[in-house]
């Protein structure tokens, strides 16, 4: 029996969290897997797996094999990928983390076309506004919203972005005009809790320099839809995602305000560990995306 199926064997039973699940999963049996690791632990010449009737876990030797055992089986099976000429032969999972604000928008219907594309990958799709950690969590790819940092990750920008301040015009009628942003701390403001400072909002004077501004109002929630739906009502000024209040602004319903003091250099991006063999499937994924984003700009 090969190494390599002994070091499958091992990742199985320990992302299975026990060899009764790990069996149910692979469709091998208990006392197989037990044999392969078993096989594993006496060619490593350490004991990776502490057994008990009712608990399991790993050693310190088994946390440290079991790190790098992965890195190693996902880059084989990122190179099997890879050499695959017909794209119509890629199967198997996609874990992708994407902020509930892009997911709930139109732009979320990318992903949706995507899975119809591609019957025989399947998306795990987790919503949520945190910064995962892709490698630590198993992800294949993240879709993010931002300005790019630097970092050891590798990105590709899907579409441009950039947020507006924008009101009813009746509200404007009431507490307008508004010139500058520093008035916004006079007026009702909707707080997307989402931001990473809630009670402050940062716009950029013409020079460049930074403007930080305190803000207040009736409704804080971490929901770009919510706070849409509460500026379209009258309640106050917004700040919400060009993809969401496009509508809204071309219709009318909504001004834009304050447009030369909020960035522009933000995009939508995918982003996706530095591997020496990018998986033929998340290569894949970010194609279509790119493609989706320039047909339905």
């Amino acid at each position: 029996m090969d190494t390599l199926t002994r070091i499958r064997a091992f990742i199985d039973v320990v992302e299975a969290e026990g060899f009764s699940a790990a069996a149910r999963k692979t469709g091998r049996s208990k006392a197989l897997l037990s044999k392969y690791v078993r096989e594993l632990e006496d060619e490593l010449g350490a004991l990776l797996l502490n057994r008990t009737t009712r608990q399991f876990s790993m050693t310190e030797a088994g946390h440290t094999y079991y790190r790098t055992a992965a890195d190693i089986l996902k880059e084989i099976d990122n190179l099997a990928d890879l050499v695959r000429e017909n794209n119509a032969d890629l199967k198997g999972k996609l874990k992708i983390t994407v902020p509930r604000t892009f997911i709930d928008a139109d732009v979320g219907q990318s992903l949706i076309d995507f899975a119809k594309e591609h019957p025989d990958l399947a998306l795990e799709i987790v919503a949520e506004d945190r910064f995962v950690d892709l490698i630590e969590e198993g992800f294949d790819l993240a879709i993010r919203i931002t300005k790019l940092d630097d970092s050891g990750m590798i990105a590709r920008k899907l579409s441009d972005f950039r947020v507006y301040a924008c009101a009813t015009p009746a509200f404007l009628e009431q507490y307008g005009p508004l010139t500058h942003p520093q008035e916004l701390s006079k007026v009702p403001f909707l707080v997307d809790t989402n931001s990473r400072n809630h009670n402050s909002v940062r716009f950029f004077e013409p020079d460049g320099s930074a403007i930080s501004v305190a803000v207040t109002g009736p409704i804080e929630v971490n929901s770009p839809q919510a706070t849409l739906r509460a500026a379209l009502t009258g309640l106050g000024v917004a700040i919400i995602p060009d993809f969401i209040v496009k509508p809204h602004l071309d219709s009318g319903a909504l001004v834009s305000l304050f447009d030369d003091y909020l960035p522009a250099n933000r995009g939508i991006y995918a982003i996706y560990p530095h591997r020496r063999y990018l998986p033929a499937k998340v290569r894949v994924l970010v194609d279509f995306l790119y493609g989706w984003f320039r047909r339905n700009a």
